[in-house]
């Protein structure tokens, strides 16, 4: 397997894919990288190149002199002010960084955004400093085609910029990716129609969610520490939000629904600008507005009703407390 080049760039964001892609485990980061045959040319916080070190690499990859296999972004594309990217320029070379990005996409085998934020323009790109900033993702602005690439953009290798969304997305999908990459087992039919792979896009965050029989029961959470579902009034979105959080756990225990904190769909084009307050689950009628992704809302009153008046009580008591108040009941099972 011939060794790939992988380049890692860093635009308008906190950093904070990289942080978490640090807490890979079994395998760790280098060591998934060498398994795979990937070799990192730089990456501006991994890397000892740095000043005209790390430029020497960029520009041998942009030039074509450096085989560039594999380009990853980290962080939304600054355009602004006025389309100009001066807002961001590359140190040391009198260009903006939008224009180092589009040149090295155009040379890289494979482009992939990592992070909201460089898929599509995620919390960089929200209110008067977002607009201002012209904070866009790589091929998409938002949920539209189109970012500081074209819609029709394509890669050496034929495929459209592959966004690893998440804020911050997990360790496990960027390795992965990685890995099918480097085992040609990564199509156009492998990503949705958001461009997300779908070995994690095609699941959602409700599935293994920790609090699942609340949810069945719509025994729901009134404050943020009890134990009851957050859907109905704490803002969840886990029956919409396409990832495998809750049965890909977070440093091998953990998710933010099994930390207590409701799903804000991060996966998602414009999660950062949701309209209310993230905590919050916004109704009309007493209805949420924000249903599971597949039901319809008829069917979804219907139900809930039902389930409401068959919630056992041990579930409805439990939900609006923080600890277990009542334990299931010891019972035999009748079977043999």
């Amino acid at each position: 397997m011939r060794e790939l080049n992988l380049l890692w760039i860093q635009s308008g964001g906190c950093g904070g894919c990289t942080l978490s892609l640090l807490n890979a485990e079994q395998p760790s980061l280098m060591e998934r990288l060498a398994d795979a045959g990937i070799r990192l040319l730089w990456h501006p916080s991994l890397s000892e190149a740095s000043g005209q070190e790390a430029l020497d690499i960029l520009r041998a990859c942009a030039e074509g002199r450096e085989r560039l296999d594999i380009l990853c972004l980290e962080g939304a594309v600054m355009t602004g002010p006025a389309g100009s990217g001066r807002f961001h320029m590359l140190a040391g070379t009198g260009r903006p960084m939008m224009a180092w990005i589009a040149e090295l996409a155009m040379r890289a085998a494979h482009v992939l955004a990592i992070g909201t934020c460089a898929a599509y323009g995620g919390i960089t790109s929200t209110g008067v400093s977002g607009s201002a900033s012209g904070a866009t993702g790589l091929q998409f602005h938002g949920e539209r085609p189109g970012g500081l690439l074209s819609a029709a953009f394509r890669a050496g290798a034929g495929l459209p910029v592959v966004n690893v969304a998440g804020c911050p997305t997990h360790p496990g999908w960027v390795l992965d990716t990685l890995l099918a990459l480097a085992l040609e087992r990564l199509g156009e039919a492998d990503l949705d129609s958001l461009r997300r792979p779908r070995f994690y896009a095609d699941h959602l965050v409700h599935h293994g969610c920790p609090r699942n029989e609340y949810y069945e029961f719509k025994a729901s959470a009134e404050k943020t520490s009890d134990l009851g579902c957050l859907m109905e009034n704490l803002g969840c979105k886990g029956t919409q939000a396409h990832a495998d959080c809750n049965t890909r756990l977070w440093n091998g225990s953990g998710s933010c629904l099994r930390g207590g904190y409701a799903c804000i769909s991060c996966t998602e084009p414009r999660f950062e600008e949701p309209g209310h307050p993230f905590a919050e689950t916004p109704k009309v009628a007493g209805i949420p507005i924000g249903l599971p992704s597949d039901m319809p809302k008829a069917w979804f009153v219907a139900l809930a009703a039902l389930s409401k008046s068959a919630t056992p009580r041990r579930v409805r008591e439990n939900a609006t407390s923080d600890h277990l108040v009542v334990a299931p009941a010891v019972k035999r099972t009748g079977l043999k």
